[in-house]
């Protein structure tokens, strides 16, 4: 009778490590997903702030040019209406890239918060699977230390240490905090 328990609780141990392994076989995979698109979003993010960058640049060239012709020619205009009426177009033109410009640096400054948040999200989940991974290792190591020693007790801290697993398993999916 001893033996026949002995056997039913090997087997109840032998169970929920496998459980406790394939969580944790899961676990990696989102551990990986969500390290890789942290990277990826981290890349996006680089590039739509580089390019935010290039067109400050370029916005601020028109502004020089335009500031530039407005004064060179503000003291000549005169009786050549052909010559005020190009002036007056160049400067609308800069006037008008000026402010294509500045719409277009607002949505590429849009575009990259978002993907900055985004990337934030990422990390968290990834670090909440991470932990996840660890705490549900150590439930593996645990149980099965505890078959070897025949101690029951490490069995039911690693089922604890396994219950902490799956909440940051969860957290990694719903962000509790």
């Amino acid at each position: 009778m001893s033996e026949q328990k002995k056997d039913s609780w090997n087997t109840i141990i032998a169970l929920s490590t496998a459980a406790m392994a394939v969580f944790a076989a899961i676990t990696t995979l989102y551990v990986g997903k969500f390290s890789s698109r942290t990277v990826l979003l981290q890349a996006q993010e680089s590039d739509q702030w580089a390019y935010y960058q290039a067109k400050s640049i370029k916005s601020h060239a028109f502004e020089l040019q335009k500031e530039h012709l407005e004064l060179e020619f503000s003291g000549i205009k005169g009786p050549n209406k052909e010559f005020n009426a190009k002036l007056e177009k160049t400067l609308s033109s800069y006037g008008e890239s000026l402010a294509r410009y500045e719409a277009e640096k607002k949505e590429i400054k849009d575009r990259a918060e978002k993907l900055g948040h985004d990337k934030e999200v990422s990390q968290r989940r990834s670090a909440n699977f991470g932990y996840a991974l660890i705490f549900l290792q150590i439930a593996i190591m645990l149980s099965s230390i505890s078959v070897i020693t025949k101690k029951r007790q490490l069995w039911y801290f690693g089922l604890g240490t396994s219950a902490l697993g799956i909440l940051f398993f969860l957290d990694g999916f719903y962000l509790f905090y």
